[in-house]
């Protein structure tokens, strides 16, 4: 419900919303907090397929997806997704958090102070986008996120106009989350501490009671941000994210001191 809500409301979902949401409901759930953190990561990408597809249909029914741009950018999201999530999985779960609340962190500035930057360079080329797919589709993995946040600042930087930034960011985290709950489940499979319904790391109950409600109070959502100061609740989101990066990162380096 929240996730529906704050997708709605902000546009934001996936990893910085239903992320931290998932650790605090795994920890009342007593699962091993060594494969909590990976758990979290691949249920909001897999719970991230279906919303992922709908907005993709959106976006490219009113032309507003860049696919020359997309077909080049995915190239580098398939190695990037590869080496981000067996890198990932080697990573403890506490380390994966406090590396999790930093990106939170970063994110809750970015949304609080509108940060974005100004077009001041063209788009790369065919090997510069590449390179810039495989940081997306690494990052990605590591924080459970369909890229935008990283993919629209990026296209707007190089120029492209922030209708077809988004656009083309939402139509590329269709293969990213496609990508992320493929690989987490491979490098999951067979776990012995995951618990029943578990696809490798990725957890059916969890996936589906997301992609169950969260489209309707993401509908909800919408129509309660048509009615309020988007700057403010902007404002307030960047805040209590910042408070919830904070104590993620707090909670697990308390383990390290």
């Amino acid at each position: 419900m929240f996730t529906g809500l704050m997708a709605g409301l902000l546009g934001v979902g996936g990893g910085a919303i239903a992320v931290p949401l998932l650790l605090w409901v795994f920890d009342l759930q007593e699962i091993n907090s060594e494969i909590a953190t990976h758990m979290a990561l691949a249920t909001a990408l897999a719970a991230m397929v279906l919303t992922s597809i709908s907005s993709t249909y959106a976006h490219a029914s009113k032309k507003a997806v860049l696919w020359p741009v997309f077909f080049k950018l995915n190239v580098g999201v398939i190695f990037g997704s590869i080496i981000g999530v067996v890198t990932v999985v080697e990573i403890s779960g506490s380390a994966l958090q406090i590396a999790f609340g930093i990106f939170l962190a970063c994110l809750a500035i970015q949304m609080a102070f509108g940060l974005s930057p100004a077009p001041s360079a063209k788009l790369p080329s065919g090997p510069g986008l590449l390179g810039a797919g495989g940081v997306i589709g690494c990052v990605s993995m590591f924080f459970g996120i369909g890229g935008g946040s990283l993919t629209v600042p990026f296209l707007i930087y190089s120029g492209v106009t922030p209708v077809k930034a988004i656009g083309t960011s939402a139509a590329l985290g269709l293969p990213i989350a496609v990508w992320g709950t493929v690989l987490y489940a491979a490098n999951g499979w067979n776990h012995t501490l995951m618990p029943e319904y578990s696809f490798g790391f990725v957890y059916g109950p969890a996936v589906t009671g997301i992609i169950i409600i969260s489209p309707i109070f993401a509908r909800l959502g919408a129509k309660i941000a048509h009615r309020m100061n988007s700057d403010q609740l902007r404002q307030a989101f960047g805040v209590t994210l910042a408070i919830v990066a904070g104590m993620i990162v707090l909670q697990n380096l308390s383990r390290y001191l």
